[in-house]
């Protein structure tokens, strides 16, 4: 029983030794803040007034606990099931590898927004970014993994390689590695191409699959007339052809889309909307309220991380081979 709330535990103590880290900055007053942030007094870029307390941004910073809830919550039930001895009979349930790396990459994304909005400095924003890219690479690399019959060593090897290039490249070169490239955003696109492969598997779907970025794209105000007026600059569409290029074979189980899967996805596109509104420029933007969208958009995305949790939980596999049930 001890053991089976070890990952929990380890949640825990990763939000402590970072409270602690957080408590010692503080002492320093951060440090000087990026050069993109607003001074003491001044509206900041996600529409609350920038403060000389604790956090720069109360508000929006408080907002991340709903991903640090949401990451206990996922770490509490895989002990749970460990602790009740449930079959695994996907890689979502117990202490898999894949389930705990998506509970961690999901607990950390609290911290890691909390850093930016809490600090509005460089190294803030470098583990925003990073946090949220750490927890989107997981879904659409495991639904590739699954149909490219990848080894566990080869899907871990891939996500930790496009992790580490994209860490360090943000922080040497910049937010776009230097050649215009929103890897976040790029990646959910990648995740529900490769959700629609995943459900439609054929031949046919694995060439015209790549299409589906476009819609995604639009829903994300990025058109086809927006790409086809600047396609060099969005020369990025050139990946929503890997999904299909890399799932050279049928998944081996099947998923239950109703309900989770659409309620992650209406909250995160309500997010989103939400999202556009909490910028200083928008007229909606009160800087000096309690109701802030941009910690809304941290909420509704926390929403988000617990449904498609869920939502995994519910593949069902005929026969999990030895590497499935590894993890």
């Amino acid at each position: 029983m001890q053991k089976a709330f070890t990952p929990f535990k380890a949640g825990l103590g990763f939000l402590g030794v970072l409270a602690v880290a957080a408590a010692v900055s503080r002492i320093d007053g951060w440090g000087d803040p990026a050069s993109n942030e607003s001074a003491i007094g001044e509206v900041s870029r996600w529409c609350e007034r920038v403060g000389s307390g604790l956090l720069r941004e109360p508000i929006n910073t408080l907002g991340n606990l709903g991903f640090v809830i949401s990451g206990l919550a996922m770490l509490y039930v895989l002990g749970k099931d460990r602790a009740s001895g449930l079959p695994a009979t996907n890689r979502f349930i117990g202490h898999s590898p894949l389930a705990l790396l998506y509970a961690g990459a999901a607990l950390f994304l609290g911290p890691g927004s909390m850093a930016m909005h809490g600090t509005h400095t460089q190294f803030g924003a470098w583990l925003d970014n990073v946090s949220m890219v750490a927890y989107i690479l997981v879904p659409w690399l495991l639904n590739v993994s699954i149909m490219g019959r990848w080894s566990n060593r080869r899907l871990y090897g891939t996500y930790g390689s496009l992790l580490a290039i994209y860490a360090l490249g943000y922080w040497f070169i910049g937010s776009d590695l230097g050649i215009g490239l929103d890897l976040f955003g790029v990646s959910i696109a990648l995740w529900i191409i490769s959700e629609v492969l995943y459900r439609f598997h054929s031949p046919t779907m694995r060439w015209a699959s790549g299409f589906v970025g476009f819609l995604v794209g639009a829903i994300f105000g990025v058109t086809p007339a927006v790409i086809g007026a600047d396609l060099a600059g969005h020369w990025w569409i050139l990946f929503f052809g890997l999904p299909g290029l890399l799932s050279t074979h049928p998944p081996e189980g099947r998923r239950r889309y109703i309900p989770w899967y659409w309620v992650g996805s209406i909250a995160f596109v309500a997010a989103y909307a939400i999202w556009l509104t909490g910028t200083n420029d928008h007229p909606a933007c009160n800087p000096d309220s309690l109701i802030q969208a941009h910690a809304i958009w941290h909420m509704l995305g926390a929403v988000s991380t617990w449904s498609f949790f869920i939502f995994l939980r519910t593949e069902t596999v005929k026969t999990l081979s030895p590497v499935q049930a590894a993890g």
